[in-house]
């Protein structure tokens, strides 16, 4: 679906939004930085050869960027772990219709584009001028019970060559990020009784 008016596409429906959005609370997950998904982010740009990463919860209205990297190179100096300072990086909030981590929730597959530029669909995406993004990779982040919480990704704002290489990463990252949010919420369920 696209907008004419502002000529990008419009993030396609989200059927599971309302089951989401109760599970990352019930998981105290997607509204506030947390220093493990930082360095999980961190080490994920680094597998890939990215600029950056993410750990990216998906609300109703918003994304949240739980764990966020930044390389030098796309700051100027700067690796953001917390808060980001330039205009022209991302910071933990973003537009629900911006990006294409909603793309990724919305079809719980992974999405991998060498250059956005590349598929119409996509390369009229806000984070194309914005950013200046130009090369995105992503996976799902599926709960136990199947609700799609968000998603994990890298993005440049070079083409990169990700291909079958890059898919198999993603995927094997985020069942990895996975892992750590069952074993988290598995210690607090133990916490609690």
């Amino acid at each position: 679906m696209t907008d004419a008016s502002e000529g990008h596409i419009i993030v396609p429906e989200d059927q599971e939004a309302a089951d989401r959005v109760a599970r990352l609370d019930e998981l105290g997950l997607g509204d506030r930085p947390d220093a493990e998904f930082d360095a999980f982010a961190r080490e994920l740009a680094q597998a890939a050869g990215a600029q950056f990463a993410m750990v990216n919860f998906i609300k109703e209205d918003h994304q949240y960027f739980a764990g966020l990297y930044v390389s030098d190179s796309a700051q100027g100096g700067s690796v953001l772990s917390t808060e980001a300072s330039a205009a022209d990086t991302p910071d933990r909030v973003m537009e629900r219709d911006h990006g294409y981590c909603p793309h990724v929730v919305a079809r719980r597959l992974p999405l991998v584009l060498d250059d956005v530029c590349d598929y119409p669909r996509f390369a009229g995406n806000p984070v194309v001028d914005e950013i200046g993004i130009r090369s995105y990779m992503g996976a799902p982040l599926i709960d136990r019970d199947g609700t799609t919480l968000g998603t994990i990704c890298v993005v440049d704002r070079e083409a990169r060559p990700w291909g079958r290489p890059g898919l198999e990463l993603i995927k094997e990252r985020a069942a990895e990020l996975m892992e750590m949010v069952h074993r988290r919420s598995g210690a607090q369920q133990g916490a609690a009784e």
